[in-house]
């Protein structure tokens, strides 16, 4: 009797809501708006073009364009880490969204993928996020001598930052990063802005390029 009773209270504990059967529950995802700040994120499209990768992109890397710095996205992202990414299902973002970021992104597969991967993110919808995005980067100027230059230009990453300092004097000195590829060409300008657009300081995760020079080709 004594062990009846004591397996039927075994039994009864395995069965209560929350108790542990041994198995390790999975990790969830970050949910949205569970980031500290926001990387507007430009990338150079002369240099992108450069490298070897298929799958370009006429309306960035045709010949003739003439574009330079295009927005790559708006991520959001932790002070001392990678922000979250993918952090629910995304529905495609509509042919009127898309046409409008077409402004500030120069592709619909990355406007796609840019809300899928970061806008699920922000706790935004899908037009309050890229909306957002408009906003941002129409908030920051590009000093002249980056601004689709003709010819090379090479600069030591502190010198980029410092003219995009200098072209956007309400923004604190450390709200830019450059980020480049292994050649030592021109990746991105990052910029950082609080959850209400307003510029900050970056943190750690904002990322930095080691290289000492960075080239940035003329465009095209």
């Amino acid at each position: 009797m004594r062990r009846r009773a004591l397996a039927a209270i075994l039994l009864s504990c395995l069965l209560l809501p929350g108790a542990s059967t041994g198995r390790s529950r999975k990790r969830r995802p970050a949910g949205p708006s569970d980031f500290s700040y926001y990387l507007l994120v430009l990338s150079y499209a002369p240099d992108f073009c450069d490298q070897a990768r298929r799958n370009k992109d006429p309306r960035e890397c045709g010949a003739g364009r003439r574009i330079g710095f295009v927005v790559h996205g708006l991520w959001p992202q932790g002070e001392d880490s990678r922000g979250p990414e993918f952090c629910a299902p995304a529905s495609p973002a509509s042919q009127a969204i898309v046409q409008a970021a077409l402004r500030y992104i120069p592709g619909e597969s990355l406007i796609q993928h840019e809300w899928a991967a970061h806008g699920t993110c922000s706790g935004l919808s899908a037009g309050d996020y890229f909306a957002a995005l408009g906003r941002a980067r129409d908030s920051v100027s590009l000093p002249p001598e980056l601004n689709q230059p003709t010819q090379q230009v090479r600069l030591s990453p502190a010198q980029i930052e410092e003219k995009m300092a200098g072209a956007n004097r309400g923004f604190p000195e450390n709200a830019f990063r450059t980020s480049c590829y292994r050649n030592g060409e021109l990746q991105e300008v990052r910029i950082c802005l609080n959850k209400d657009l307003s510029p900050r300081a970056c943190g750690r995760s904002a990322g930095a390029c080691v290289a000492p020079v960075v080239t940035l080709l003329p465009v095209r």
